[in-house]
Protein backbone atom coordinates (compact mmCIF):
# COMPACT_ATOMS: atom_id res chain seq x y z
CA UNK A 1 0.00 0.00 0.00
CA UNK A 2 1.71 3.36 -1.05
CA UNK A 3 1.53 6.17 1.70
CA UNK A 4 0.52 9.37 0.56
CA UNK A 5 2.76 11.91 -0.16
CA UNK A 6 0.97 14.72 1.80
CA UNK A 7 -0.94 14.71 5.00
CA UNK A 8 -2.75 16.53 8.02
CA UNK A 9 -1.31 16.64 11.38
CA UNK A 10 -2.87 17.54 13.76
CA UNK A 11 -0.16 17.79 16.58
CA UNK A 12 -1.30 20.49 19.30
CA UNK A 13 -4.97 21.08 18.04
CA UNK A 14 -7.41 20.33 20.70
CA UNK A 15 -11.37 20.50 21.54
CA UNK A 16 -13.46 22.67 18.44
CA UNK A 17 -9.86 23.56 16.68
CA UNK A 18 -8.83 20.07 15.35
CA UNK A 19 -12.93 19.18 14.02
CA UNK A 20 -12.57 22.64 12.01
CA UNK A 21 -9.29 21.80 10.78
CA UNK A 22 -10.18 18.09 9.88
CA UNK A 23 -13.04 19.57 8.13
CA UNK A 24 -11.25 22.35 6.67
CA UNK A 25 -8.78 19.95 5.55
CA UNK A 26 -11.14 16.78 3.83
CA UNK A 27 -13.32 19.46 2.22
CA UNK A 28 -9.81 21.11 0.09
CA UNK A 29 -9.09 17.74 -0.61
CA UNK A 30 -6.15 16.05 2.37
CA UNK A 31 -7.13 12.32 2.51
CA UNK A 32 -4.24 11.58 4.81
CA UNK A 33 -5.20 12.59 8.59
CA UNK A 34 -2.18 12.24 11.22
CA UNK A 35 -2.78 11.75 14.66
CA UNK A 36 -1.88 10.04 18.01
CA UNK A 37 -2.69 8.69 21.43
CA UNK A 38 -0.71 11.59 22.94
CA UNK A 39 -2.49 14.53 21.50
CA UNK A 40 -5.69 13.72 23.37
CA UNK A 41 -7.32 14.22 19.76
CA UNK A 42 -8.30 11.01 18.36
CA UNK A 43 -11.75 11.39 19.05
CA UNK A 44 -12.37 14.44 18.14
CA UNK A 45 -10.81 13.75 14.81
CA UNK A 46 -12.93 10.87 14.25
CA UNK A 47 -16.23 13.00 14.68
CA UNK A 48 -14.74 15.12 11.62
CA UNK A 49 -14.50 12.07 9.53
CA UNK A 50 -17.77 10.85 10.92
CA UNK A 51 -19.34 14.18 10.03
CA UNK A 52 -17.71 14.45 6.33
CA UNK A 53 -19.08 12.65 3.89
CA UNK A 54 -16.13 10.77 2.43
CA UNK A 55 -16.37 7.33 2.60
CA UNK A 56 -13.32 5.76 5.05
CA UNK A 57 -12.26 3.42 2.44
CA UNK A 58 -10.79 6.60 0.53
CA UNK A 59 -8.89 8.52 3.80
CA UNK A 60 -5.86 7.39 4.76
CA UNK A 61 -5.34 7.22 8.79
CA UNK A 62 -2.57 7.25 11.20
CA UNK A 63 -2.20 7.43 14.23
CA UNK A 64 0.61 6.18 17.31
CA UNK A 65 1.45 4.56 20.09
CA UNK A 66 2.43 6.33 23.05
CA UNK A 67 5.28 5.14 25.65
CA UNK A 68 3.01 4.49 28.66
CA UNK A 69 1.39 1.72 26.46
CA UNK A 70 4.11 -0.33 24.64
CA UNK A 71 4.12 -3.24 27.25
CA UNK A 72 2.48 -6.50 26.31
CA UNK A 73 -0.67 -5.80 28.62
CA UNK A 74 -1.21 -2.21 27.22
CA UNK A 75 -0.41 -1.98 23.46
CA UNK A 76 -3.12 -3.69 21.62
CA UNK A 77 -5.86 -2.37 23.83
CA UNK A 78 -4.61 1.21 23.55
CA UNK A 79 -5.01 0.64 19.70
CA UNK A 80 -7.93 -0.90 20.38
CA UNK A 81 -8.79 1.68 22.29
CA UNK A 82 -7.76 4.38 19.49
CA UNK A 83 -9.63 2.78 16.78
CA UNK A 84 -12.81 3.31 19.11
CA UNK A 85 -12.33 7.06 19.99
CA UNK A 86 -11.61 7.35 15.65
CA UNK A 87 -14.86 5.24 14.68
CA UNK A 88 -13.12 2.58 12.66
CA UNK A 89 -12.12 -1.01 12.89
CA UNK A 90 -8.70 0.05 11.50
CA UNK A 91 -6.47 2.80 10.48
CA UNK A 92 -4.04 2.87 7.77
CA UNK A 93 -0.62 3.02 9.94
CA UNK A 94 0.04 2.80 13.71
CA UNK A 95 3.37 4.08 14.38
CA UNK A 96 5.51 3.66 17.41
CA UNK A 97 5.63 7.38 18.70
CA UNK A 98 8.99 7.58 20.73
CA UNK A 99 11.32 4.73 21.47
CA UNK A 100 11.24 3.66 24.86
CA UNK A 101 13.75 5.54 27.04
CA UNK A 102 16.75 3.49 28.26
CA UNK A 103 15.00 1.86 31.49
CA UNK A 104 12.52 0.95 29.33
CA UNK A 105 11.27 -1.56 26.97
CA UNK A 106 13.43 -2.72 23.95
CA UNK A 107 12.22 -2.50 20.42
CA UNK A 108 12.36 -6.28 20.45
CA UNK A 109 10.02 -5.91 23.31
CA UNK A 110 7.44 -3.90 21.80
CA UNK A 111 7.65 -4.30 18.03
CA UNK A 112 6.57 -7.95 17.72
CA UNK A 113 3.31 -6.44 19.63
CA UNK A 114 2.67 -3.96 16.64
CA UNK A 115 3.00 -6.88 14.23
CA UNK A 116 0.39 -9.08 16.22
CA UNK A 117 -2.12 -5.72 15.71
CA UNK A 118 -1.12 -5.85 11.89
CA UNK A 119 -1.99 -9.62 11.98
CA UNK A 120 -5.04 -9.11 13.94
CA UNK A 121 -5.99 -6.75 11.62
CA UNK A 122 -6.04 -3.63 13.44
CA UNK A 123 -3.73 -1.88 11.39
CA UNK A 124 -3.04 -1.98 7.50
CA UNK A 125 0.69 -1.07 8.06
CA UNK A 126 2.74 -0.24 10.79
CA UNK A 127 6.10 1.84 11.25
CA UNK A 128 7.95 4.23 14.00
CA UNK A 129 8.31 7.77 14.68
CA UNK A 130 11.41 9.59 16.47
CA UNK A 131 13.52 6.51 15.66
CA UNK A 132 17.77 7.04 15.64
CA UNK A 133 19.87 4.83 13.16
CA UNK A 134 20.60 2.48 16.17
CA UNK A 135 16.68 2.14 16.70
CA UNK A 136 15.87 1.78 13.35
CA UNK A 137 18.69 -1.15 12.55
CA UNK A 138 16.71 -2.64 15.61
CA UNK A 139 13.83 -2.38 14.24
CA UNK A 140 14.95 -3.94 10.99
CA UNK A 141 16.34 -6.99 13.04
CA UNK A 142 12.87 -7.29 14.49
CA UNK A 143 10.19 -7.13 11.89
CA UNK A 144 12.40 -6.63 8.58
CA UNK A 145 12.86 -3.69 6.65
CA UNK A 146 9.77 -4.17 4.51
CA UNK A 147 7.60 -4.36 7.14
CA UNK A 148 8.44 -0.48 8.41
CA UNK A 149 6.49 1.37 6.13
CA UNK A 150 7.61 4.95 7.26
CA UNK A 151 9.83 6.53 10.27
CA UNK A 152 8.56 9.82 11.28
CA UNK A 153 10.86 12.64 12.51
CA UNK A 154 10.85 16.28 12.82
CA UNK A 155 12.79 17.62 9.33
CA UNK A 156 12.64 21.57 7.92
CA UNK A 157 15.22 23.50 5.85
CA UNK A 158 16.76 24.26 9.66
CA UNK A 159 17.12 20.65 10.43
CA UNK A 160 18.17 18.61 7.87
CA UNK A 161 18.93 15.31 10.09
CA UNK A 162 21.13 13.94 6.69
CA UNK A 163 22.71 10.98 8.47
CA UNK A 164 19.03 9.54 9.22
CA UNK A 165 17.60 10.42 5.79
CA UNK A 166 20.45 9.17 4.26
CA UNK A 167 20.51 5.99 6.55
CA UNK A 168 16.67 5.55 5.46
CA UNK A 169 17.08 6.07 1.59
CA UNK A 170 19.73 3.12 1.81
CA UNK A 171 17.22 0.81 3.68
CA UNK A 172 14.34 2.00 1.35
CA UNK A 173 11.92 3.38 4.08
CA UNK A 174 9.88 5.73 3.72
CA UNK A 175 10.42 9.29 6.03
CA UNK A 176 7.44 11.51 7.13
CA UNK A 177 8.97 14.92 8.11
CA UNK A 178 6.77 16.04 10.72
CA UNK A 179 7.21 20.05 11.89
CA UNK A 180 7.77 20.32 8.03
CA UNK A 181 7.42 24.62 8.21
CA UNK A 182 9.45 24.57 11.62
CA UNK A 183 6.35 26.01 13.41
CA UNK A 184 6.23 29.07 10.83
CA UNK A 185 9.76 29.95 11.27
CA UNK A 186 10.15 29.54 6.86
CA UNK A 187 7.92 31.84 6.95
CA UNK A 188 10.29 34.78 8.13
CA UNK A 189 13.31 33.30 6.27
CA UNK A 190 15.33 35.77 3.68
CA UNK A 191 16.20 32.85 1.28
CA UNK A 192 13.11 31.05 1.23
CA UNK A 193 11.36 34.23 0.46
CA UNK A 194 13.93 35.40 -2.34
CA UNK A 195 13.26 31.86 -3.73
CA UNK A 196 9.01 31.59 -2.98
CA UNK A 197 9.12 35.33 -5.12
CA UNK A 198 10.53 33.99 -8.06
CA UNK A 199 8.26 31.10 -8.18
CA UNK A 200 5.15 33.07 -7.20
CA UNK A 201 4.76 31.04 -3.53
CA UNK A 202 5.47 31.17 -0.69
CA UNK A 203 7.91 30.32 1.86
CA UNK A 204 5.87 27.50 3.66
CA UNK A 205 5.22 26.19 -0.05
CA UNK A 206 8.89 26.09 -1.01
CA UNK A 207 10.12 24.54 2.34
CA UNK A 208 6.73 21.85 1.43
CA UNK A 209 8.13 21.01 -2.40
CA UNK A 210 11.77 21.09 -0.88
CA UNK A 211 10.97 18.16 1.48
CA UNK A 212 8.85 16.54 -1.60
CA UNK A 213 11.32 16.95 -3.88
CA UNK A 214 13.42 14.75 -1.79
CA UNK A 215 11.24 11.90 -1.85
CA UNK A 216 9.98 12.92 1.45
CA UNK A 217 6.40 12.84 2.88
CA UNK A 218 4.76 15.64 5.06
CA UNK A 219 2.59 16.28 7.13
CA UNK A 220 1.93 19.88 7.85
CA UNK A 221 -0.44 21.16 10.10
CA UNK A 222 -2.82 24.38 10.40
CA UNK A 223 -5.83 25.92 11.71
CA UNK A 224 -6.58 28.41 9.31
CA UNK A 225 -8.69 26.92 5.82
CA UNK A 226 -6.38 29.60 3.67
CA UNK A 227 -3.07 28.21 5.16
CA UNK A 228 -4.19 24.39 4.58
CA UNK A 229 -5.58 25.39 0.96
CA UNK A 230 -2.28 26.88 0.01
CA UNK A 231 0.22 24.36 1.78
CA UNK A 232 -1.55 22.06 -1.02
CA UNK A 233 0.11 23.51 -3.94
CA UNK A 234 3.34 22.69 -3.10
CA UNK A 235 3.46 19.53 -4.79
CA UNK A 236 2.76 21.25 -8.44
CA UNK A 237 6.07 23.03 -7.65
CA UNK A 238 9.59 21.67 -8.87
CA UNK A 239 12.41 23.80 -7.37
CA UNK A 240 15.98 23.48 -9.95
CA UNK A 241 18.84 22.61 -8.55
CA UNK A 242 20.31 26.09 -7.57
CA UNK A 243 17.28 26.78 -5.12
CA UNK A 244 17.89 23.15 -3.66
CA UNK A 245 20.87 23.33 -2.86
CA UNK A 246 20.73 26.93 -1.41
CA UNK A 247 17.63 25.28 1.32
CA UNK A 248 19.83 23.09 1.63
CA UNK A 249 22.38 25.32 2.94
CA UNK A 250 19.78 26.67 5.33
CA UNK A 251 20.77 23.64 8.00
CA UNK A 252 21.53 24.65 11.60
CA UNK A 253 21.05 22.18 13.61
CA UNK A 254 17.20 23.53 14.93
CA UNK A 255 15.85 20.79 16.18
CA UNK A 256 12.17 22.45 17.83
CA UNK A 257 10.60 18.59 19.46
CA UNK A 258 13.44 17.32 21.50
CA UNK A 259 11.59 15.97 25.61
CA UNK A 260 13.69 14.86 28.20
CA UNK A 261 12.67 11.03 27.40
CA UNK A 262 14.08 11.62 23.58
CA UNK A 263 17.09 9.67 22.27
CA UNK A 264 20.46 10.50 21.58
CA UNK A 265 19.97 11.82 17.98
CA UNK A 266 22.25 11.10 15.22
Amino acid sequence: MTLPAFGLGTFRLQGQQVIDAVRHGLDLGYRHIDTAQIYGNEAEVGQAIADSAIARDALFLTTKIWLDNLSADKLIISLKDSLRKLRTDQVDLTLIHWPAPANGPAVADYLPLLLEAKKQGLTRQIGVSNFTIRHLREAIAVAGREEIATNQVELHPFLQNRALAGFMREQGIKLTAYMPLAYGKVMQDATLQAIAARYQANPAQIALAWLLQQGHLVIPSSTKRDHLLANLAAPSLHLDEADMIAIAGLDRGERLASPDFAPSWD
